[in-house]
């Protein structure tokens, strides 16, 4: 991956994905107001690698995680994921990030909705649905990487190493990503 400087930053003019507002309410007979951003909401999607037993996660440039001086490369581990901007189902978005970003095509029978919540409260309150899906090589279809100059890399995390990869602050992650590992460790439990 790339090394990335910040260069300057400019106040935003007419964003192609976001919008930032300010949300004028009363609450308990006073009035408040918040600043926000109206955002997308999106899909996640786990996919797990039966042949290799591991998770497949991507790897991409989140250049807003150097806004605050964090000591990282601005580059997160994260679940497949995409906006919800079409006007097809949640399950039919997974399936088409699953391939852009992956290069697996995988049936829609075989996508499994987890559950759903709400991502960044204090500032957005976008809902993400999760989703998880078994992935094996029959479904490669090409080497992902996702479209235009999203730079995503693919990374299979085994299994086996996933539990002590939560609680390594050396690997940036979402709490997506955490969510969905709990989830899949409760699930195979028994």
């Amino acid at each position: 991956m790339t090394k990335v400087q910040i260069t300057n930053i400019v106040p935003l003019k007419n964003p192609k994905f976001i919008t930032p507002v300010r949300i004028n309410y009363i609450q308990s007979q006073k009035e408040k107001s918040w600043e926000a951003v109206k955002s997308h909401n999106s899909v996640a999607i786990l996919l797990y690698h039966e042949e290799q037993d591991a998770f497949l996660l991507v790897k991409q440039l989140r250049i807003t995680t150097l806004l605050n001086k964090d000591e990282t490369d601005g580059y997160t581990y994260e679940l497949c994921a995409g906006i919800v901007d079409k006007d097809i189902s949640l399950k039919q978005i997974a399936k088409e990030e699953i391939l852009e970003e992956c290069g697996y095509d995988v049936p829609l029978e075989n996508i499994q909705r987890v559950t759903s919540y709400y991502t960044s409260v204090g500032f957005s309150g976008a809902k993400q649905t999760m989703y998880y899906a078994k992935i094996d090589e029959s479904m490669k279809k090409n080497e992902g990487g996702g479209i235009d100059d999203e730079e995503i890399e693919l990374y299979f995390l085994p299994t086996s190493k996933a539990k002590e990869f939560m609680f390594d602050e050396n690997y940036k992650k979402t709490p997506g990503l955490m969510m969905a590992f709990y989830w899949f460790f409760d699930k195979n439990s028994s």
